[in-house]
Formats: C-alpha cells, sequence, structure tokens
C-alpha cells in the first residue's frame, strides 16, 4: 500500500515582507517629498513670470496668475535684447568651457602618463589656483586687460573663466586619469602610435565619462558668472543674461514679470544639458573618485 509522503508546508513570512512593503512606501513618500521641494521652486518662477506687477505685490505669492502674460518671453526676446544676450552666454561659455577642457587634459596627460621632475610641482602650482578667492583678482585683472586693450572685449571673459576652471577641472580629470589602465597605451606605443595619436584617440576618448561632468560644472559656473562680466564688459554687444536682467530694472519702475521671464530662458540650458548628461555625470563622478 502506498503511502502518501507528507510535507511540512512552511508559512511563508508575511509580517517581514509587509514591514518590508511598508518601508519601501515610506521611502518613496520622502523622496516623493524632497522631488516636490526642488521642483516647486522652478514651477513659481514660471507662474511668475506671467504675472503684472500689480499681481506680484497686491496676490498672494503663490496664487496662479489670474491672465497669463506669455506676451512677457516675447517681450524681453525682441525688446529687451535678451536674444543677443543668450547668444552671447552660448558662445562665450561654450568657448570657455571648450578650452579648459582641452587644456587641462593636455595638462593632466602630461602629468599623469609622462616622466619629468616637474611634474609634481606643477600639479601643485595648479592646485594653489584653488585657495585664490575670485573677488581679489578683480583690479589685477582689470589693469592687466586695460594694458593688453581687452577691456570690453569677450576675450577677457574666456581667459579668465578658463584660468579659474582649470585648477578644479586637472584636479577632477587627475583623479580619472590614475584609474585608466596603462595596458592600451602602452600596446599603442609598441605598434609605433606617437604620443599625439595616444592622447587624442585612445586616451581622451576613454575619458568622456568624466569629461562629461567637467563640462557641466563649468557650464554652470560660466552661465551663472555675474562679477566678471559686469567689471570688464559694457557694451550691450558683449553682455550676457547675467546682467541683462538689469535692463528690466529702471529708477522709478521694474518690470518684475520680464524678470521672471528672463531668469526662466536663463536656466532652460542648463536644466537642458543636466537631463541629457546625468548618466555621464554620475558615471564620471564614479569612475573618477579616488580609490584608496
Amino acid at each position: 500500500m502506498a503511502q502518501t509522503e507528507q510535507k511540512e508546508v512552511i508559512p511563508e513570512n508575511s509580517g517581514g515582507n509587509a514591514a518590508g512593503k511598508f518601508g519601501y512606501a515610506i521611502l518613496y513618500l520622502i523622496l516623493g517629498i524632497i522631488a516636490v521641494l526642488q521642483i516647486y521652486p522652478l514651477i513659481w518662477l514660471v507662474l511668475f513670470s506671467l504675472k503684472t506687477n500689480q499681481e506680484v505685490f497686491n496676490a498672494s505669492p503663490f496664487a496662479l496668475p489670474a491672465d497669463p502674460k506669455w506676451e512677457n518671453y516675447a517681450t524681453v526676446w525682441t525688446q529687451g535684447n535678451i536674444n543677443l544676450y543668450f547668444f552671447n552666454s552660448v558662445w562665450i561659455t561654450l568657448a570657455s568651457v571648450a578650452l579648459t577642457i582641452l587644456l587641462a587634459s593636455f595638462v593632466t596627460f602630461a602629468i599623469t602618463r609622462m616622466n619629468w621632475k616637474l611634474n609634481k610641482l606643477v600639479l601643485g602650482l595648479f592646485m594653489v589656483g584653488l585657495m585664490i578667492p575670485v573677488h581679489s583678482t578683480l583690479i589685477p585683472l582689470f589693469n592687466f586687460f586695460l594694458n593688453i586693450n581687452l577691456i570690453d572685449h569677450p576675450l577677457a571673459l574666456i581667459l579668465t573663466y578658463t584660468a579659474f576652471n582649470l585648477p578644479l577641472t586637472i584636479m577632477i580629470l587627475t583623479g580619472f586619469y590614475s584609474t585608466l589602465p596603462r595596458e592600451v597605451e602602452e600596446a599603442a606605443v609598441i605598434d609605433g602610435s606617437s604620443i599625439h595619436r595616444i592622447f587624442f584617440q585612445i586616451t581622451l576618448p576613454m575619458s568622456m565619462p568624466v569629461i562629461s561632468t567637467t563640462f557641466i560644472i563649468n557650464m554652470i559656473y560660466n552661465w551663472n558668472e555675474f562679477v566678471f562680466i559686469n567689471t570688464f564688459i559694457s557694451s550691450d554687444n558683449y553682455k550676457t543674461l547675467t546682467v541683462g536682467i538689469q535692463n528690466f530694472i529702471g529708477q522709478y519702475s521694474t518690470d518684475w514679470g520680464a524678470i521672471g521671464a528672463t531668469l526662466v530662458i536663463s536656466i532652460l540650458p542648463i536644466l537642458i544639458a543636466f537631463v541629457f548628461l546625468s548618466n555621464k555625470i554620475v558615471e564620471g563622478i564614479a569612475a573618477g573618485a579616488v580609490k584608496g
């Protein structure tokens, strides 16, 4: 007579699963609240740009615009020279970032991949630049650019941005270059590749994740910079968005809706760049971390 085997049924730990789901729910709730707190200022700024001066001062700051003034954007773009300032911000920022990354890559490659006596000293001199206060250099830089006739010239901004962004960019690239395998470059040397070919065709493409990180960092600094532009540039032909906002601030009246529209236009490129480069930024930070 066949005997049926009886298996002991162990009840699942439903209590543990319920606790885990509850913990995830609390975590997602907290993250959702933080996300709303981070995004709300941007939403508030957009609503602010659609208001009139009467709504700004007489209505609640959290109130929706009664009649959204979308024409504020057309006004600042056509009548406030924001189109010119926006174009100046774009090309000055991109030129400065490209020059900074290129020079920093040259320096980092020379320090980490070439054997010469003063490489550590040169790296230390660049790192000293991190300790120099930016505003303490305004008067010396103004006198220097005045003597070489670069006052009210965009080249003064490009050179200044490049000089002040080089130390941080070199520091980030140095941490990443120390993690790159040297075997690939050694194999290229055996195959007869020149030092220039190794840099441009091997090392530089492998460092694209960290270059994306330095790109967004330098872009944010250059795009939002105000002091150097306000000091070195006086004509409207070379002004950028950060100083162009002052056109809507008058002695007796200020168009707050136009200022809000200008601010919205000014933050759009930063948001777009971060959205498209966010993954590369995380990869670059993780890859460039110094491992002990």
